[in-house]
């Protein structure tokens, strides 16, 4: 045990842990030099397009080091995005230190601050990395004096490294050996061992991903679940080293995965204890707290008859994906459904690109909302994030929506901007803070239901990507809530209704009607689609009937003809309008999700 290190690496978004996982997989030298790609551990085709990490992953890495010894190192490579912080939490659960990576040009943001406290709270060893040294905007000593200052830590002891040229890792290799603790445990104990994650693999059933605290774990044992007392017989138990390596046992302080014939997605769960069925241990381990969902939306099936497959393909995902939580719902105008909640609006899109392209889902996603409390006449609460459920607004005596104390970092020429931005959305501008001469930390406490729609890229389009930015949800306050229906055709769509603040609805109704004029395609009769709130039309916008032109045989003579013609042609379209079904397209549920391109 000595000889084993399990560590990850943190950063904020596009601080370069991927490309330092690479590096570091490349001087084990566990893959072929022909087999090498960049991103390795990225094996998600939507990971790799968007340049971003969504899972963490593990690899096993064998390296000797400059004294001759060998050694295991664990790598868990870890998200760098606000909405994936809940999968470095379940990675750091099973390390025992973190290599803080920080981009030499951009310094110390706003994601780095929040998964260093996280590192904090494990109690890991934290060793700080300087990456992009190579860059000619590098600023070394900035940088290290802000390890000092915002971080806390001994700019000292911090690495300098440029994971692309490959400057630097000998060095991160001996720092990682030598500065990192070996795990603790006892190998001849009951096991105990925390599942961190687990995916599905079509031929063997569910593979767990698991660390091992106490205990050894090999082929042929009787485990059992600790959360759900089931037990199973392991096939199988290994190594990751890119590809799946089987051993003969993985014993105390090692990371690896266990096959045991699971066919059931949803008996395996994230933070769950796994012990041998003879010999249990005491007590579980902590294991992690639940992701909250801060958005909800609803997901329905484009065809009715694809609810099954719907079914399955989100239980699978939702092994892989533990923070996504979902449950039964239906819609008048579009059938049975899944309400689901998010971590934040990223994790939504890649939860719907995931569907579609893993498990070959077409699927429609209603307006997202945030969830509120409402407190009724009689003093009961009720959360409420589903239009659909919203009461009567005469029984209502106050609503109370989310806020969140948002943390903003900077450069201070754009300081105007941002204050133009969070005010727009009705933030609370609470202080802000000089980090360094010219960067500053902005905090505003934000209602949540404004940061959802698109702040996030408003943000980065006023400071020219160099705004990061991090939130935590502080509390409901109250608000004046209001429910914006949609009218087609006199009929209301349940799909397009949404909560809003009274202040913003007329602003919401109007673009939602707009975008939908655009994308509903004409029809023999003029169609109306109205925004309104109660009985009260607050917006509107009507799609123009096609024309036939029917006076066209009429050449001179009495106007009367003419008359007579466009008369019998107006009854015609009224008796249309009456029978007329409109059909709304997929992309129209899609434009009112997007906001108005401003």
């Amino acid at each position: 045990m000595k000889r084993i290190r399990n560590f990850s690496i943190i950063a904020h978004i596009d601080h370069g842990k991927s490309t330092l996982s690479d590096r570091l997989i490349q001087t084990a030298h566990i893959v072929a030099d022909r087999d090498f790609k960049d991103q390795i551990l990225d094996n998600m085709d939507i990971e790799r397009e968007r340049g971003i990490t969504i899972k963490s992953q593990t690899v096993c890495l064998p390296y000797v080091a400059a004294d001759g010894q060998a050694y295991t190192l664990n790598l868990i490579d870890t998200p760098g995005h606000v909405d994936f912080s809940y999968e470095v939490s379940r990675a750091l659960a099973s390390c025992e230190g973190a290599l803080l990576l920080i981009d030499a040009s951009q310094g110390v943001e706003a994601q780095t601050l929040a998964n260093l406290m996280l590192a904090m709270e494990h109690d890991l060893e934290i060793i700080p990395v300087i990456n992009k040294i190579d860059l000619p905007s590098a600023d070394i000593e900035r940088v290290k004096q802000q390890i000092k200052e915002d971080l806390g830590l001994d700019p000292e002891g911090a690495l300098l490294v440029s994971a692309k040229e490959g400057t630097g890792i000998a060095e991160a290799m001996e720092a990682i050996v030598h500065r990192l603790p070996p795990p603790k445990g006892d190998a001849d104990a009951p096991l105990q061992a925390l599942i961190f994650d687990s995916h599905y693999d079509p031929f063997r059933g569910t593979i767990v991903h698991f660390r091992v605290f106490q205990g050894a774990i090999k082929p042929g044992d009787r485990i059992r679940f600790l959360s759900n007392g089931y037990t199973y017989k392991v096939e199988e138990v290994g190594l990751f080293q890119i590809v799946r390596k089987p051993q003969r046992a993985i014993a105390a302080g090692e990371v690896g995965y266990l096959i045991a014939g699971i066919k059931t997605v949803s008996d395996t769960r994230c933070g769950d204890t796994i012990t041998l069925h003879a010999n249990p241990c005491p007590q579980p381990l902590p294991g992690f707290r639940e992701a909250q969902p801060v958005v909800f939306a609803s997901i329905y099936p484009v065809a009715a008859d694809t609810y099954e497959e719907l079914t399955v393909a989100l239980e699978k995902l939702k092994l892989n994906d533990a923070s996504l939580i979902y449950e039964k719902d239906t819609s008048a105008a579009l059938g049975f459904g899944y309400r689901c909640g998010f971590l934040g609006l990223l994790h939504l899109d890649v939860v719907q690109e995931r569907l579609e392209r893993e498990y070959d889902q077409s699927i429609i996603l209603t307006v997202p909302s945030v969830g509120y409390k409402l407190i009724l006449n009689d003093g009961e609460e009720m959360m409420i994030d589903n239009p659909v459920l919203y009461p009567d607004p005469t029984t209502i005596q106050q609503s109370l929506e989310p806020y969140i104390r948002a943390s903003i970092i900077v450069p201070d020429r754009y300081m105007g901007a941002v204050m133009k931005l969070a005010l727009d959305r009705r933030g609370i501008n609470k202080n802000y803070q000089y980090l360094t001469s010219n960067r500053l930390e902005m905090i505003f406490e934000l209602p949540l239901s404004e940061v959802i729609y698109d702040f996030y890229d408003r943000l980065k389009t006023v400071t020219q990507g160099y705004g990061s930015f991090d939130y935590e949800i502080i509390e409901y306050r109250p608000g004046k809530l209001a429910k914006l229906d949609i009218l087609i055709n006199g009929e209301r769509v349940d799909a397009l209704s949404q909560l809003v603040h009274e202040d913003r609805a007329y602003s919401r109704a109007r673009v939602a009607c707009d975008k939908l004029a655009e994308e509903i395609p004409r029809q023999q009769f003029k169609i109306a689609i109205q925004g309104t709130i109660g009985g009260k039309i607050i917006a509107r916008s009507t799609v123009n009937a096609f024309r036939k032109d029917v006076t066209a045989k009429c050449y001179g003579g009495d106007i009367t003809r003419k008359r007579k013609l466009l008369e019998k042609q107006k009854k015609g379209k009224k008796r249309m309008k009456m029978v007329g079904k409109v059909m709304l397209p997929q992309s129209a549920f899609l434009a009112v999700l997007k906001s108005d391109s401003e």
